[in-house]
């Protein structure tokens, strides 16, 4: 079975980095990328409804023309084009799909680009129950081989580690887990520590190779970046609810990692964070 993958775009040069993240895990199984345009009712956007269409299919073709010869493993590259508000079709096509994840960046040039794929990246994280997988900065890598994985002592910091085990098996990756504290204080270090266990017996039983770190700062997002970075990790798992403590990505933890992490960034809601089907260790060990 391929993996569904659903990637906003707006034909910006950023736009097209959720398209590149989806050809790297076509690298490792087949994968059904669909790419998505949402037209736009804007002042500063002159074209009638009927040629903006022509326009996108038009770029749209020149985009498959130039992509297909990177897909790998049967995998498949279409677009659909949309109207209405721009993340809710998104999220909508996604929920289409039994399973999916979404690809996208984090950030458009500028004008209409930054406002698709800049705010309305967070809408859908916040409204999808589907894994949505970021980038604001640097190169989307051709291999996924190191996954971050921080837990810290919200209690859906662990739910999150089905799927990135599975996510690592997929790609034949080592998971980094790092524990992560703003202080030290005894028993939140005896918390963390009976997380960090039950984690590293659910990974054992797996067989999914990891390493183990611990952190402790003031800003524990800062932690994750720094750390991340030491290690060129391609990518870093985080759950996108709660995590912030302010509610559904409420601007802090997990909207911090989102902004400055130099990786692949995948986010992921508490009600998504079982095993999933939609991947296939085929090619990924």
């Amino acid at each position: 079975m391929a993996t569904n993958f659903i990637v906003p775009i707006d034909f910006s040069e950023n736009s097209l980095k959720g398209l590149q993240i989806a050809l790297t895990y076509s690298r490792y199984g087949s994968s059904n990328i669909q790419m998505v345009y949402v037209q736009k009712k804007s002042s500063d956007y002159t074209a009638s409804l009927s040629e903006e269409h022509k326009y996108a299919t038009q770029r749209f073709e020149q985009i498959i023309e130039e992509y297909s010869p990177s897909l790998a493993n049967e995998s498949r590259l279409r677009f659909i084009i949309k109207q209405g508000k721009i993340y809710e079709e998104i999220v909508n096509q996604a929920h289409s799909y039994r399973e999916s994840i979404i690809a996208t960046s984090t950030h458009g040039a500028s004008g209409f680009e930054e406002i698709f794929i800049g705010s309305n990246t967070f809408k859908i994280i916040e409204t999808t129950q589907r894994p949505v997988v970021t980038i604001r900065k640097g190169d989307v890598p051709k291999e996924i081989n190191n996954i971050v994985l921080p837990v810290n002592l919200i209690h859906e910091s662990r739910q999150k580690v089905p799927y990135t085990a599975m996510l690592a098996r997929y790609f034949g990756a080592k998971l980094h887990i790092i524990t992560i504290c703003s202080g030290k204080n005894e028993k939140d270090k005896n918390k963390l520590n009976s997380y960090l266990k039950q984690i590293k017996t659910y990974l054992d039983d797996k067989h999914i190779p990891y390493v183990v770190d611990d952190l402790c700062g003031d800003n524990i997002a800062d932690l994750t970046v720094e750390y991340s970075n030491s290690i060129n990790a391609e990518l870093i798992s985080i759950t996108a609810e709660k995590e912030s403590g302010l509610g559904l990505f409420g601007g802090s933890y997990a909207h911090q990692i989102v902004n400055n992490a130099n990786c692949l960034v995948l986010n992921l809601t508490p009600r998504e964070l079982g095993l999933s089907g939609s991947f296939r260790t085929t090619g990924g060990g």
